[in-house]
């Protein structure tokens, strides 16, 4: 089983409009919801291509059942471990505009948890832990959460001998990689944050200096970054690609971990991860893939090894 945490939960509410222009009214052609946050993106996407998953985190209010219910009543078998709070989950929109081939988001900061309930939590994922194969520690945090959250958690999970891979952002990403996760997903602009540095395989070292045992870094239209112990590669698709990119970040997660599941070696590991991430950009839908792409694009995605580092 892999085990995602999603601790900052959403509903995503993708509209599609003719064209988006600011300070005009629009017709919204076409309304998609579905169960979103980080982990639970990666979650999606682990069951579609056949793995057991199990989601945890918070979920609250008539938002959160909506997410809940999604979760229950859709395609693929995820299994539901999400902790009840007070507040309510909050929600996500992407507005995609064909015209120009992209998409605008809104992001809700996410209810306030407690003391409690974040206890409750973290009972509740030591419980998991060990029939866990990996977890994914994934996005923002909630008003409430400790700063450190993802440092703690990160180390519970070594404790347990279970493999645990990072993509959050800011001061938790900060604690977080201090904490020695076995893998960190950072973009680009994350990976520059932490680091300060603007070179991606300089900064994709410098975090392995920081406690990263390896990093993968999204760098957007141009692929994926890997540095590790094992070896350093950048994967790229055959051309470059326009559309929404919510959840392609998400969808590089799922293919990482849904190869690692399956012991496939490290170049195998990108091109899954960057064909994941672009057959999610090239979906109508924010955060879905589209298998036929995915399956194209697979034995398209360049994977080369990329300079060493010192």
């Amino acid at each position: 089983m892999i085990l995602t945490v999603t601790l900052n939960a959403a509903l995503d509410i993708t509209y599609r409009v003719r064209a988006l222009r600011p300070q005009t009214g629009h017709r919204v052609s076409e309304v998609v919801e579905r169960p979103g946050g980080k982990g639970i993106n990666v979650a999606r996407v682990l069951a579609a291509l056949g793995h057991r998953v199990t989601v945890t985190g918070f979920a609250g209010g008539a938002t959160g059942r909506t997410v809940r219910d999604l979760l229950a009543n859709g395609p693929g078998a995820v299994a539901d471990a999400l902790i009840p709070v007070a507040g309510s989950t909050r929600r996500t929109v992407s507005v995609v505009d064909p015209a120009a081939e992209d998409a605008t988001l809104f992001n809700e900061p996410g209810p306030t948890v407690s003391p409690a309930e974040w206890d409750t939590f973290r009972d509740a994922y030591r419980d998991l832990l060990p029939s866990a194969r990996a977890v994914a520690l994934c996005g923002s945090l909630p008003p409430g959460v400790p700063v450190g959250a993802y440092a703690l958690l990160v180390r519970e999970a070594r404790a347990a001998g279970v493999t645990v891979l990072l993509d959050t952002s800011g001061e938790p990403l900060r604690r977080g990689v201090a904490a020695r996760p076995d893998l960190l997903k950072p973009n680009a602009e994350e990976l520059a944050e932490l680091t300060g540095s603007h070179d991606p395989l300089q900064a994709a070292r410098d975090a392995r200096r920081r406690g990263a045992r390896t990093v993968v870094a999204s760098l957007g239209a141009e692929g994926l970054l890997a540095v590790g112990p094992e070896g350093h590669w950048r994967a790229a698709p055959p051309r470059p690609l326009r559309g929404n990119p919510a959840g392609a970040g998400d969808s590089a997660v799922a293919g990482l971990l849904s190869a690692l599941a399956e012991n496939l070696p490290w170049p195998e590991r990108l091109a899954r991860a960057a064909a994941l991430s672009a057959a999610t950009v090239l979906s109508p839908v924010a955060g879905e893939f589209d298998r036929a792409r995915y399956e194209e694009l697979l034995g398209r995605v360049r994977v080369a090894e990329a300079a060493p580092t010192a």
